[in-house]
């Protein structure tokens, strides 16, 4: 964590001082691109595509933004995105290298500030995430001490910035709010983290001071919507306040309330229902309890029907119900005995395959799924397979590549000596996704005779 802090402070003395008046409203925004894995970089204020520029044969873009809204906005060069600070008369340079994407960006130009900043911010959170989780073990009063004074180093760091950089009162704000809520998050973290870390079978009673920043939390900030702090932390506070909820009021004992998840996700949808105005977090919290739900609880057929009948019931015109109503009718699709379904896939020659089609020619297969934007995954995925085909040689395991462009895709099933006849590729992850409700990469879908017997199977822990 020292490495990326002292980065902040060095960098909150070195920019120049009285930086240049912002006079025209319009906003540059370009860069260069190394190893680059798509041909375009996409610029969104939260889901709206703003603008695109493709990349040019030296690996570089350019957009020109005429009289943008100041915010956060995000830039996407698939697989990976990133947030850009954006105002009016900023003219910012990025350039990285996507084999190191968050580490390797650096921001210049008119602007660079506020952008460096919350990076390095960012970078330096991931790397606090298991030093706070360390500090769980501790009495609630020794955690808040030492999650307030990580939170007032980076609040000093900030001061001297806007006093160097002269950052604007909206800039100012932003940065503060991914302070705050950052460290917010890890005190709602706190109970459940101290259970695992102390080895306690309850949860500790916390007094009101621990919580004393409750009193100011707006849960109606636009502006924060796609802010990855502030939505982490609403949804840590939500699932916070349904566990002690339940608790309290429907005498729920620990085992009881983790097991009903029900129960407690209906109990989430009600709480967020009655705390949050705001349209666009409403269904954004609404549609994470949902996907979480539906994608990993594995409930029964009638719960499940219960629960998305109380989601319409509380979000009827979620802007996202098309979504939840694919991941619906995926999860009713892949209950057991039930054919795989007809999802097409690409094999090694580019012919459409039905996965269907592949699984009826199997007595026994095991679908499993990787990226090579994911190279760590997907070394430690061959590994496994290659242990459980030892272990468990009635199995036919079959491999489903995820949007990678097909020479690399056979480039790599070459190299790493995979056997082209069971591995297959598709180009919209997505409708695959959706369909066969993957949750992440360590799934397996087992089939028997081309019907399903296992549509949530993990391959680390199901053989």
């Amino acid at each position: 964590m020292n490495k990326p802090l002292l980065y902040v402070f060095i960098l909150a003395f070195v920019v120049s001082c009285g930086t240049e008046a912002k006079k025209s409203p319009n906003v540059f925004f370009a860069g260069e691109i190394i190893n680059p894995t798509s041909e375009y970089v996409v610029l969104y204020k939260d889901e709206i595509v703003i603008d695109s520029a493709k990349l040019n044969q030296d690996n570089k873009f350019s957009m020109q933004l005429e009289s943008v809204v100041e915010g956060l906005y995000h830039f996407n060069h698939q697989p990976e995105l990133q947030y850009v600070y954006l105002e009016q008369g900023d003219s910012i340079m990025i350039r990285l290298n996507t084999e190191d994407f968050d580490e390797s960006l650096i921001f210049s130009g008119r602007g660079k500030e506020i952008n460096n900043f919350l990076l390095e911010l960012f970078l330096s959170t991931e790397e606090e995430i298991p030093i706070a989780y360390s500090y769980s073990r501790l009495n609630p009063d020794e955690f808040a001490n030492k999650i307030d004074s990580l939170r007032q180093l980076k609040v000093s760091i900030l001061n001297v910035l806007q006093k160097e950089a002269k950052l604007s009162e909206s800039a100012i704000s932003m940065a503060q709010a991914s302070i705050d809520y950052n460290y917010y998050n890890y005190k709602e973290n706190y109970p459940f983290w101290h259970r695992h870390t102390s080895g306690s079978k309850t949860i500790p009673k916390l007094d009101d001071n621990f919580y004393s920043y409750r009193k100011n939390i707006d849960y109606n900030i636009d502006d924060l919507t796609y802010h990855r702090y502030y939505y982490n932390f609403l949804k840590t506070h939500f699932d916070n306040l349904t566990y002690m909820g339940c608790a309290s009021n429907c005498n729920g004992e620990h085992i009881q309330i983790i097991e009903d998840k029900l129960h407690f996700n209906q109990h989430k949808l009600k709480l967020i229902d009655s705390l949050v105005n705001s349209k666009k977090i409403r269904d954004n919290l609404f549609r994470s309890v949902a996907l979480y739900y539906l994608i990993n609880v594995h409930d029964t057929e009638n719960n499940i029907e219960e629960f998305i009948s109380d989601f319409h019931k509380y979000s009827s015109n979620n802007k996202h119900i098309a979504e939840i109503e694919a991941v619906y009718e995926g999860v009713k699709n892949m209950q057991p005995n039930k054919k795989l379904p007809p999802v097409l896939v690409y094999d090694n020659g580019e012919n459409k395959v039905s996965l269907q089609d592949i699984a009826a020619k199997e007595e026994n297969a095991v679908f499993y799924f990787w990226s090579a934007t994911q190279k760590g995954h997907f070394e430690n995925i061959i590994q496994r397979v290659n242990e459980l085909q030892k272990q468990k040689p009635e199995y036919t395991f079959i491999g489903i590549n995820c949007n990678t462009e097909m020479m690399r895709w056979q480039s790599m099933l070459i190299t790493n000596n995979l056997d082209l006849d069971y591995q297959y590729r598709t180009d919209d992850f997505e409708n695959l996704k959706y369909t066969l409700v993957i949750g992440g990469l360590n799934k397996g879908i087992i089939t028997k005779n081309g019907l399903i017997v296992d549509a949530y199977a993990d391959l680390y822990r199901s053989f």
